[in-house]
């Protein structure tokens, strides 16, 4: 039997008799919702759509602007995360048979052109959008102004990597969707190589008796194929594929003041690693990054499980902690250090804790804030500090990974 959905009902308190109430898309076309007041909803309203139930890395979204322009169309809603993570929509009225066929491919589209900016790209045409002069960051404007503390260059980073690999959630939002558009699910799911999330949600809007508006959003599609090497780090960092910081040279060629933010990174790196000293002969050593972190690798299979070393400039502070890619046995090798926590956290010893990522699961690591690190003397003393955390973490974290790894594939064989 195919799905059904039926209008709700409005019961009073003193009331023996409920109201149904009747969606605007099914209302004369005086009163039909348009999808000018979708884009509307939308941008005014970003928690009417459940994204958290679609992919929760996109948590949080502000909305920054409508009708965004682009070689290939207009976006009907850009949102972004305040970890610089895209969010594009696209608001059809599925009782338009263009829509049914078309809307995939507009939004698919949008994304590829989107892949092609930087995070400079975004600010000039998002300020064209809004009709802001230049004198100020427009994106990170609205962000900040929607209660988040993030730091520009952090920030800013990270919104063009994400552009550039995309790493994008696309959602096409209608009034009601019909047995006929589902046929779309299939479509996507035929799409393995996606580099981003895609939802359908459908969002039927109904007329209170009082004026209001009650929105009843429901997810009916979600791609689930994408695979990811992103990591929780602290809010404002996100680490990528290897090759986002092997091609963070070429891609610095390309805008100056990124050239020398990255050139800076790259030699606070270097001198770190030039006087870190590893107690264990089979650890290999990172390279230094143009990112504001390095990761030290764990002997876990494809790479699923490192320490993620990091340093936050806005805080003055740098840190430490155990990493892994979700639905690996790197995690589980994690969860299971987590469950032997208070032998662990003896042998770290310092100030290392626990805490929660953004994935809700609970890690492992160490920070300390200090001065000014451009001070030659204070960045010195964080060297030291972060140097023995690491290497402890080593000499602790590694050989359990090892363990854990040997006794899952003896389990398995």
């Amino acid at each position: 039997m195919s799905r059904q959905h039926s209008a709700p009902i409005l019961i009073s308190p003193n009331s023996k008799t409920g109201v149904p109430l009747t969606p605007l898309s099914q209302q004369a076309s005086a009163e039909a919702v348009s999808e000018a007041e979708i884009q509307a909803l939308v941008h005014a309203h970003p928690c009417c759509l459940p994204i958290s139930e679609i992919d929760a890395i996109f948590a949080s979204p502000v909305a920054i602007c409508r009708e965004l322009q682009t070689p290939a169309g207009p976006i009907d809603n850009l949102l972004i995360t305040p970890t610089g993570l895209p969010i594009l929509v696209e608001c059809k009225l599925w009782r338009n048979p263009q829509g049914r066929r078309e809307v995939v491919g507009q939004i698919l589209d949008y994304a590829k052109e989107l892949s092609r900016w930087s995070s400079s790209d975004l600010q000039r045409e998002v300020s064209r959008c809004l009709k802001w002069k230049l004198l100020q960051d427009p994106v990170l404007s609205l962000v900040r102004e929607a209660g988040h503390e993030v730091n520009e260059i952090e920030f800013n980073d990270n919104l063009t990597i994400n552009l550039r690999r995309g790493r994008f959630l696309l959602l096409i939002v209608g009034d009601g969707i019909r047995e006929g558009v589902e046929a779309i699910a299939e479509y996507l799911q035929a799409h393995a190589g996606l580099h981003f999330s895609l939802g359908l949600v459908e969002l039927p809007i109904f007329t209170m008796p009082d004026g209001g508006r009650l929105v009843t959003p429901r997810v009916l599609v979600r791609t689930t194929n994408i695979i990811r090497n992103i990591v929780a780090v602290p809010e404002g960092f996100a680490l990528g594929e290897q090759g986002d910081l092997d091609n963070a040279a070429s891609k610095a060629d390309l805008d100056p003041e990124r050239a020398v933010l990255g050139d800076a990174r790259f030699e606070f790196w270097k001198a770190f690693l030039d006087q870190l000293k590893l107690d264990d002969p089979e650890q290999p050593r990172p390279n230094p990054a143009r990112q504001g972190y390095i990761s030290v690798s764990m002997p876990a299979p494809n790479g699923s499980s490192w320490l993620t070393v990091y340093r936050d400039m806005l805080k003055n502070e740098v840190g430490v902690f155990l990493s892994s890619t979700r639905g690996t046995v790197g995690e589980r090798a994690s969860q299971a250090i987590v469950e032997e926590w208070d032998s662990v956290r003896e042998e770290l010893g310092g100030s290392a804790r626990l805490s929660t990522d953004p994935y809700g699961r609970q890690r492992i690591g160490d920070s300390a804030s200090f001065g000014a690190l451009d001070d030659s003397a204070i960045r010195q003393q964080a060297f030291v500090w972060l140097a023995e955390r690491v290497n402890r973490f080593i000499n602790i974290l590694r050989p359990r990974v090892r363990s854990f790894v040997a006794d899952e594939t003896a389990s398995q064989a």
